[in-house]
């Protein structure tokens, strides 16, 4: 049946649509207006100020790149001072900074304390006073390199009060009240000299030292220097939003961040190894202050700093919510709790926080679903790829356990909450897949554009945020819905947009996953019954295949994630299961011929192709290794096993001949010939076998070919199976004159073709006389390479070269490239001997020089040849 949405969805889906739309339409109205306006002179009368290229004439000459939004004025800079002066100036205050500490640390000792205090005094005095003589004159660069002068002559101050005045009191203490009087003093002397840079930032950077220093000197315990940590953190963030200056901003941004992130690691070091539940409040405490800081903060914060704000609150609150519980069960199952508090983190979205928050709370969560989830892999890779060490030793005996037949050394004993974890997230994505309608209309805000200027819309609080004409809650810098630029429209926005269908089918898909996860490691943990872990891994895989069955024919008109991540479970589910299955011989032909049957059985009731191709071959697969087994247990050596193996592809054979041109047909012979090559394989060891083997091969592409879509390629290939098995047969009973056998099949062979080529010309010389002159030619070339006398080399190189003329006679392919490969070798076999007694006579040098040489002039004429070898090839081409 066609899903139908809810009324209500679907009005929310036609309102977002309809104010893309809109938005749109403002979009290109403003830019036909500047459009007409670039295409108008500019009015004689224009007001002053007035500047047309602030419309969208980006850098680079391009109006309306989209490297720059419409509306963006690019302010005017002030003339950068030149660099020379720069140096000087840097250079001067370098030298009168290392003149002033040369004179506090070393030259003080041989002044007086009134001349100590008075050279000082008069030198800070006069350096904190220059500044504002300079910016008079409009020398604010010289003003700034004697400011920086006069902040470092303040901290030699400090020191020289501490070293003489008050040289009893405590260094960590002294340094507290010094950072904190310093602060106050370069804020305000920022604030009196506002052209001035420097003070500010650095009134900031000092203001980070006094609350550390004190709770270090006065010895306080760990939480209170979280405590001063937080509240450090806490003004930087207050500079951050309400100071004068990019600088500012930025060095109290960089000074929270780092009091901040020391705070949260405090608190979250207390909280992980209090004693109990009591001793994990106080920190709690620690960390949900600092969530609430960061929310607030959030409130009022540009976009991303409003994300990472929430973010910050989300995880702090789920440490400080989380450590209580944690604390008091077991070191295994405290991950519950975290995982609990994330969960609970998803009710933001029925608060009032701004958008950029709750997106940002909602971040946490999923990093704490997605770390709890984590700590679950190593046990689910330990069950999934455990039974490989099986292969070493198959059908060893069942084992008592689960665990035993893993063969892994993973302490399952910690992992004794990783099922219960699974479970639980599945059972939330479950839920979400169930009842998602009634979820998307609760998180729709998150997705609706609100207006600009509003709390935590896009834009708000970024300096400049205005927007577009006739475009109402669409900030200039989006430039469209969703964020989209000027050049992307609404449609393509709408499009990048995950859609409802989308999410739902990632939850079910993930659900899937998970509640698959959850059931396998809990049975590793729980330590089953061989037998149990058995059955229950066949049983997942039969509810995945049922699941990919179902999904991929409800998924036409949705979401196709839950039936494709089934379909990819079942099948690692199979391999999982059957390489558990070979510990034991009953467990393994039961596995393997359920696999069998349940595969086939998908592909039997799935409609889509791709699916049941890949069911198909996955029981053709299964079926294969039965076949293996069946040899195993009859006792047979590996290459005498290799024909049975060929039962699997003579019924993919069968069955594709049956399902002709059905899209699975050709996916199941492939299949099958795979089958067929392991067989050849494992016949290799024996040459008798391995000749029957491609004999049988051969019978099998022969049939085939039977069929006309397979005939081009199946035909080939049986011809040169049959030929190839002619020769391991003729070398494994050691006949040292191949042409008594080879020639009685030649001769008929070329009549045959002979008869094609005069019924049908344009047939291939390659299917006409190819499989009859390979018969004799190339295991007499093979014989030829060992034989030391020189009749058969002879021989075989006369009737190379008349098969080679008769092929460029008549312009046969076949005939000309086999005489003449033959006639090469037999020829190079001949001339073997000469050329290596040459190679010894000659210096050792020159080979190499030699071949230099030729790749010098090879490479000097690299056209020339490119051209006779393309001249060659279509030449070949052209043949027959």
């Amino acid at each position: 049946m066609e899903h139908v949405s809810p009324p209500a969805e679907e009005l929310a889906r036609l309102d977002r649509e309809l104010a893309e739309l809109d938005a749109r339409r403002a979009q290109l109205l403003t830019r036909r207006a500047w459009l007409l306006a670039a295409l108008r002179p500019p009015a004689p009368t224009a007001a002053p100020g007035w500047n047309p290229s602030a419309w969208g004439a980006p850098p680079g000459g391009r109006p309306g790149a989209p490297a720059q939004p419409w509306g963006h004025v690019e302010p005017k800079r002030p003339s950068a001072p030149r660099s020379a002066q720069n140096v000087l100036l840097t250079l001067g205050g370098l030298l009168l900074t290392v003149a002033a500490i040369a004179f506090t640390l070393v030259s003080w000792g041989s002044m007086g304390i009134g001349g100590r205090s008075a050279v000082l005094a008069v030198v800070t005095l006069g350096a904190l006073t220059a500044p504002a003589v300079l910016l008079r004159r409009k020398l604010a660069a010289t003003a700034e390199v004697l400011a920086a002068l006069a902040l470092v002559l303040t901290l030699l101050d400090a020191y020289a009060v501490h070293a003489v005045a008050a040289p009893d009191t405590d260094g960590l203490g002294f340094t507290a009240v010094a950072s904190a009087v310093l602060a106050a003093l370069w804020a305000a002397y920022g604030l009196a000299l506002g052209r001035l840079r420097l003070p500010l930032p650095a009134a900031v950077v000092l203001a980070q030292w006094p609350l550390l220093f004190w709770a270090w000197a006065a010895g306080a315990p760990a939480l209170v220097v979280g405590w001063a940590l937080l509240a450090t953190a806490v003004l930087d963030g207050t500079i951050a939003l309400l100071g004068k200056g990019a600088g500012v901003r930025i060095t109290a941004c960089v000074g929270g961040s780092v009091m901040g992130f020391s705070a949260l690691l405090v608190g979250l070091t207390l909280s992980t190894t209090a004693s109990g539940p009591l001793g994990a409040v106080a920190p709690g405490a620690l960390l949900l202050t600092a969530a609430a800081a960061a929310l607030a903060g959030a409130w009022r914060a540009p976009r991303g700093f409003a994300r990472t704000g929430g973010v910050v609150a989300g995880l702090a609150a789920v440490a400080a919510v989380g450590g209580v519980p944690a604390a008091a069960v077991p070191e295994d199952w405290g991950v519950l709790a975290y995982l609990g508090a994330g969960l609970a983190l998803t009710a933001v979205v029925r608060t009032r926080l701004p958008r950029n928050a709750k997106l940002g709370v909602l971040v946490a969560s999923a990093a704490v679903v997605a770390g709890a989830l984590a700590g679950t892999v190593p046990g689910i890779a330990a069950v999934l790829l455990g039974p490989v060490t099986l292969l070493s030793d198959v059908w060893a005996g069942s084992p008592d356990g689960f665990r035993s037949a893993l063969g892994s050394t993973m302490p399952w004993t910690g992992l004794a909450a990783a099922p219960v974890v699974l479970a639980v997230s599945a059972g939330l994505l479950g839920a979400a897949y169930r009842w998602w309608p009634s979820l998307s209309r609760i998180a729709a805000p998150l997705w609706a554009r609100e207006t600009a200027g509003s709390a935590g819309a896009p834009g708000a609080g970024v300096p400049g945020a205005s927007a577009v004409p006739g475009a109402p809650g669409t900030p200039w810098y989006a430039g469209g819905p969703a964020g989209a630029p000027w050049y992307g429209g609404g449609a393509s926005a709408a499009r990048r947009r995950p859609s409802g269908a989308a999410l739902r089918g990632a939850a079910g898909a993930g659900a899937a996953v998970l509640a698959w996860g959850a059931l396998l490691l809990g049975g590793a943990v729980l330590d089953v019954p061989y037998a149990v872990a058995v059955a229950g891994e066949t049983a997942l895989v039969a509810g995945l295949l049922a699941l990919a069955v179902r999904g991929a024919e409800g998924s036409r008109k949705g979401s196709a994630a839950v039936p494709v991540t089934a379909l990819v479970g079942a099948v690692a589910g199979a391999v999982s299961a059957g390489l558990l299955s070979l510990a034991s011989e009953g467990a393994s032909y039961a596995v393997f011929g359920a696999l069998a049957a349940l595969f086939a059985g998908a592909a039997v009731r799935a409609k889509a192709a791709v699916p049941r191709a890949v069911f198909a071959v996955a029981s053709t697969v299964w079926a294969t290794v039965l076949t293996g087994f069946a040899g195993r247990s009859l006792g047979f050596a590996p290459h005498e096993t290799a024909p049975l193996l060929l039962l699997v592809p003579a019924l993919t054979v069968l069955l594709g001949a049956r399902l002709r041109r059905n899209p699975v047909a050709l996916p199941v012979e492939l299949t099958g010939a795979l089958g067929a090559l392991v067989a050849v394989g494992l016949a290799v060891p024996d040459a008798p076998f391995l000749a029957l083997v491609l004999a049988l091969c051969g019978v099998l592409a022969a049939g085939a070919a039977v069929r006309p879509e397979r005939r081009p390629v199946a035909g080939c290939l049986a011809a040169a199976l049959f030929v190839l098995a002619t020769w391991v047969r003729l070398a494994a009973s050691e006949v040292s004159f191949p042409e008594a056998y080879t020639l009685p099949v030649t001769v008929p062979a070329l009549v045959v073709g002979f008869l094609r080529r005069r019924k049908d010309p344009e047939a291939s010389s390659w299917t006409a006389y190819g499989p009859g002159l390979a018969a004799t030619l190339l295991p007499s070339l093979a014989v030829a390479w060992t034989d030391t006398d020189w009749f058969r080399p002879l021989l075989l190189g006369g009737a190379a070269l008349v098969v080679t003329l008769l092929g460029a006679r008549h312009r046969l392919q076949a005939l000309l490239v086999l005489g003449g490969a033959v006639l090469a070798l037999d020829g190079l076999h001949e001339l073997a001997p000469y050329v290596v007694q040459v190679a010894g006579a000659l210096p050792r040098w020159l080979p190499p020089a030699l071949a230099g040489l030729l790749l010098l002039v090879v490479g000097a004429t690299y056209e020339q040849r490119l051209r006779d070898a393309r001249r060659l090839k279509d030449a070949l081409g052209r043949m027959r």
